[in-house]
């Protein structure tokens, strides 16, 4: 029997990235993940960024990376874990200083995302730091993944997220972007995964492999070939489906 899904999800997508998109998608997303400085963005970004999110409405996100803009962020990085905290922090707090008041939600990018999702140490380590400086912070993280888990038993909400644009392999793990087809850029394709996730909470592996994702959140990338005509096909879908966009 198909599940009754919710009737309310929130869209983020990440920003602040120099995608040149930003204005745009900030029209069809209820949550901006901004970019503060690691793997993209400086003060500048950060500050339009935050205006664009105020000016629709949008919830304000941290979105902190490694500090390798070479690689966007994307390449995972072995650091220390104390190391990966402080990373965080520092650019939670540049965020916070830029927009007058700490974030709503924090979701970490690229390689960092990971390394952090599935590693329950650095997922303590990470968790513990934002709990101590922002109680009240929402925690983007995987659904069902270990920082989702260590983060509730730390006291943070968490907001267990899923991917509208990328294929998921059986594991329930991203498939890597090096792989072909990784990266959803049919906006049609990624509308019908977003409502399916959303309804039935069900997304299909690259083998076939039906899994069950229970999401509060669903990401729109902000730096593929065109995230506006993908966030706006979701949007439209959601809608269409009786699911409203909501932070």
């Amino acid at each position: 029997m198909t599940s009754v899904g919710p009737r309310s999800i929130d869209l983020n997508a990440d920003v602040g990235e120099g995608g040149g998109h930003d204005a745009s998608l900030m029209r069809l997303v209820s949550s901006a993940n901004i970019a503060c400085g690691g793997h993209a963005g400086d003060d500048d970004t950060m500050t339009s960024s935050i205006a664009l999110a105020r000016e629709h409405g949008v919830a304000i996100g941290a979105h902190p990376g490694h500090a390798d803009p070479e690689h966007f962020g994307r390449r995972e990085i072995t650091l220390a874990h104390e190391t990966v905290a402080a990373l965080v922090v520092e650019q939670v707090c540049r965020l916070t200083t830029i927009a007058g008041g700490h974030p709503r939600h924090v979701k970490l990018h690229g390689g960092l995302y990971h390394q952090v999702a599935r590693d329950e140490l650095l997922a303590e380590e990470v968790a513990a730091a934002i709990a101590a400086l922002w109680p009240a912070m929402i925690l983007f993280a995987p659904a069902g993944s270990p920082l989702a888990r260590v983060a509730r038993a730390r006291g943070l909400a968490v907001a267990e997220e899923a991917f509208v644009d990328r294929r998921y392999a059986a594991d329930g793990t991203l498939v890597p972007r090096l792989q072909r087809g990784a990266v959803i850029t049919d906006p049609l394709e990624a509308a019908e995964q977003a409502v399916r996730l959303v309804r039935d909470h069900i997304v299909e592996a690259v083998d076939g492999t039906q899994l069950t994702i229970r999401a509060d959140t669903l990401c729109v990338h902000g730096d593929g070939p065109d995230p506006v005509a993908l966030a706006a096909a979701v949007r439209a879908a959601l809608e269409a489906a009786g699911i409203a966009i909501k932070s």
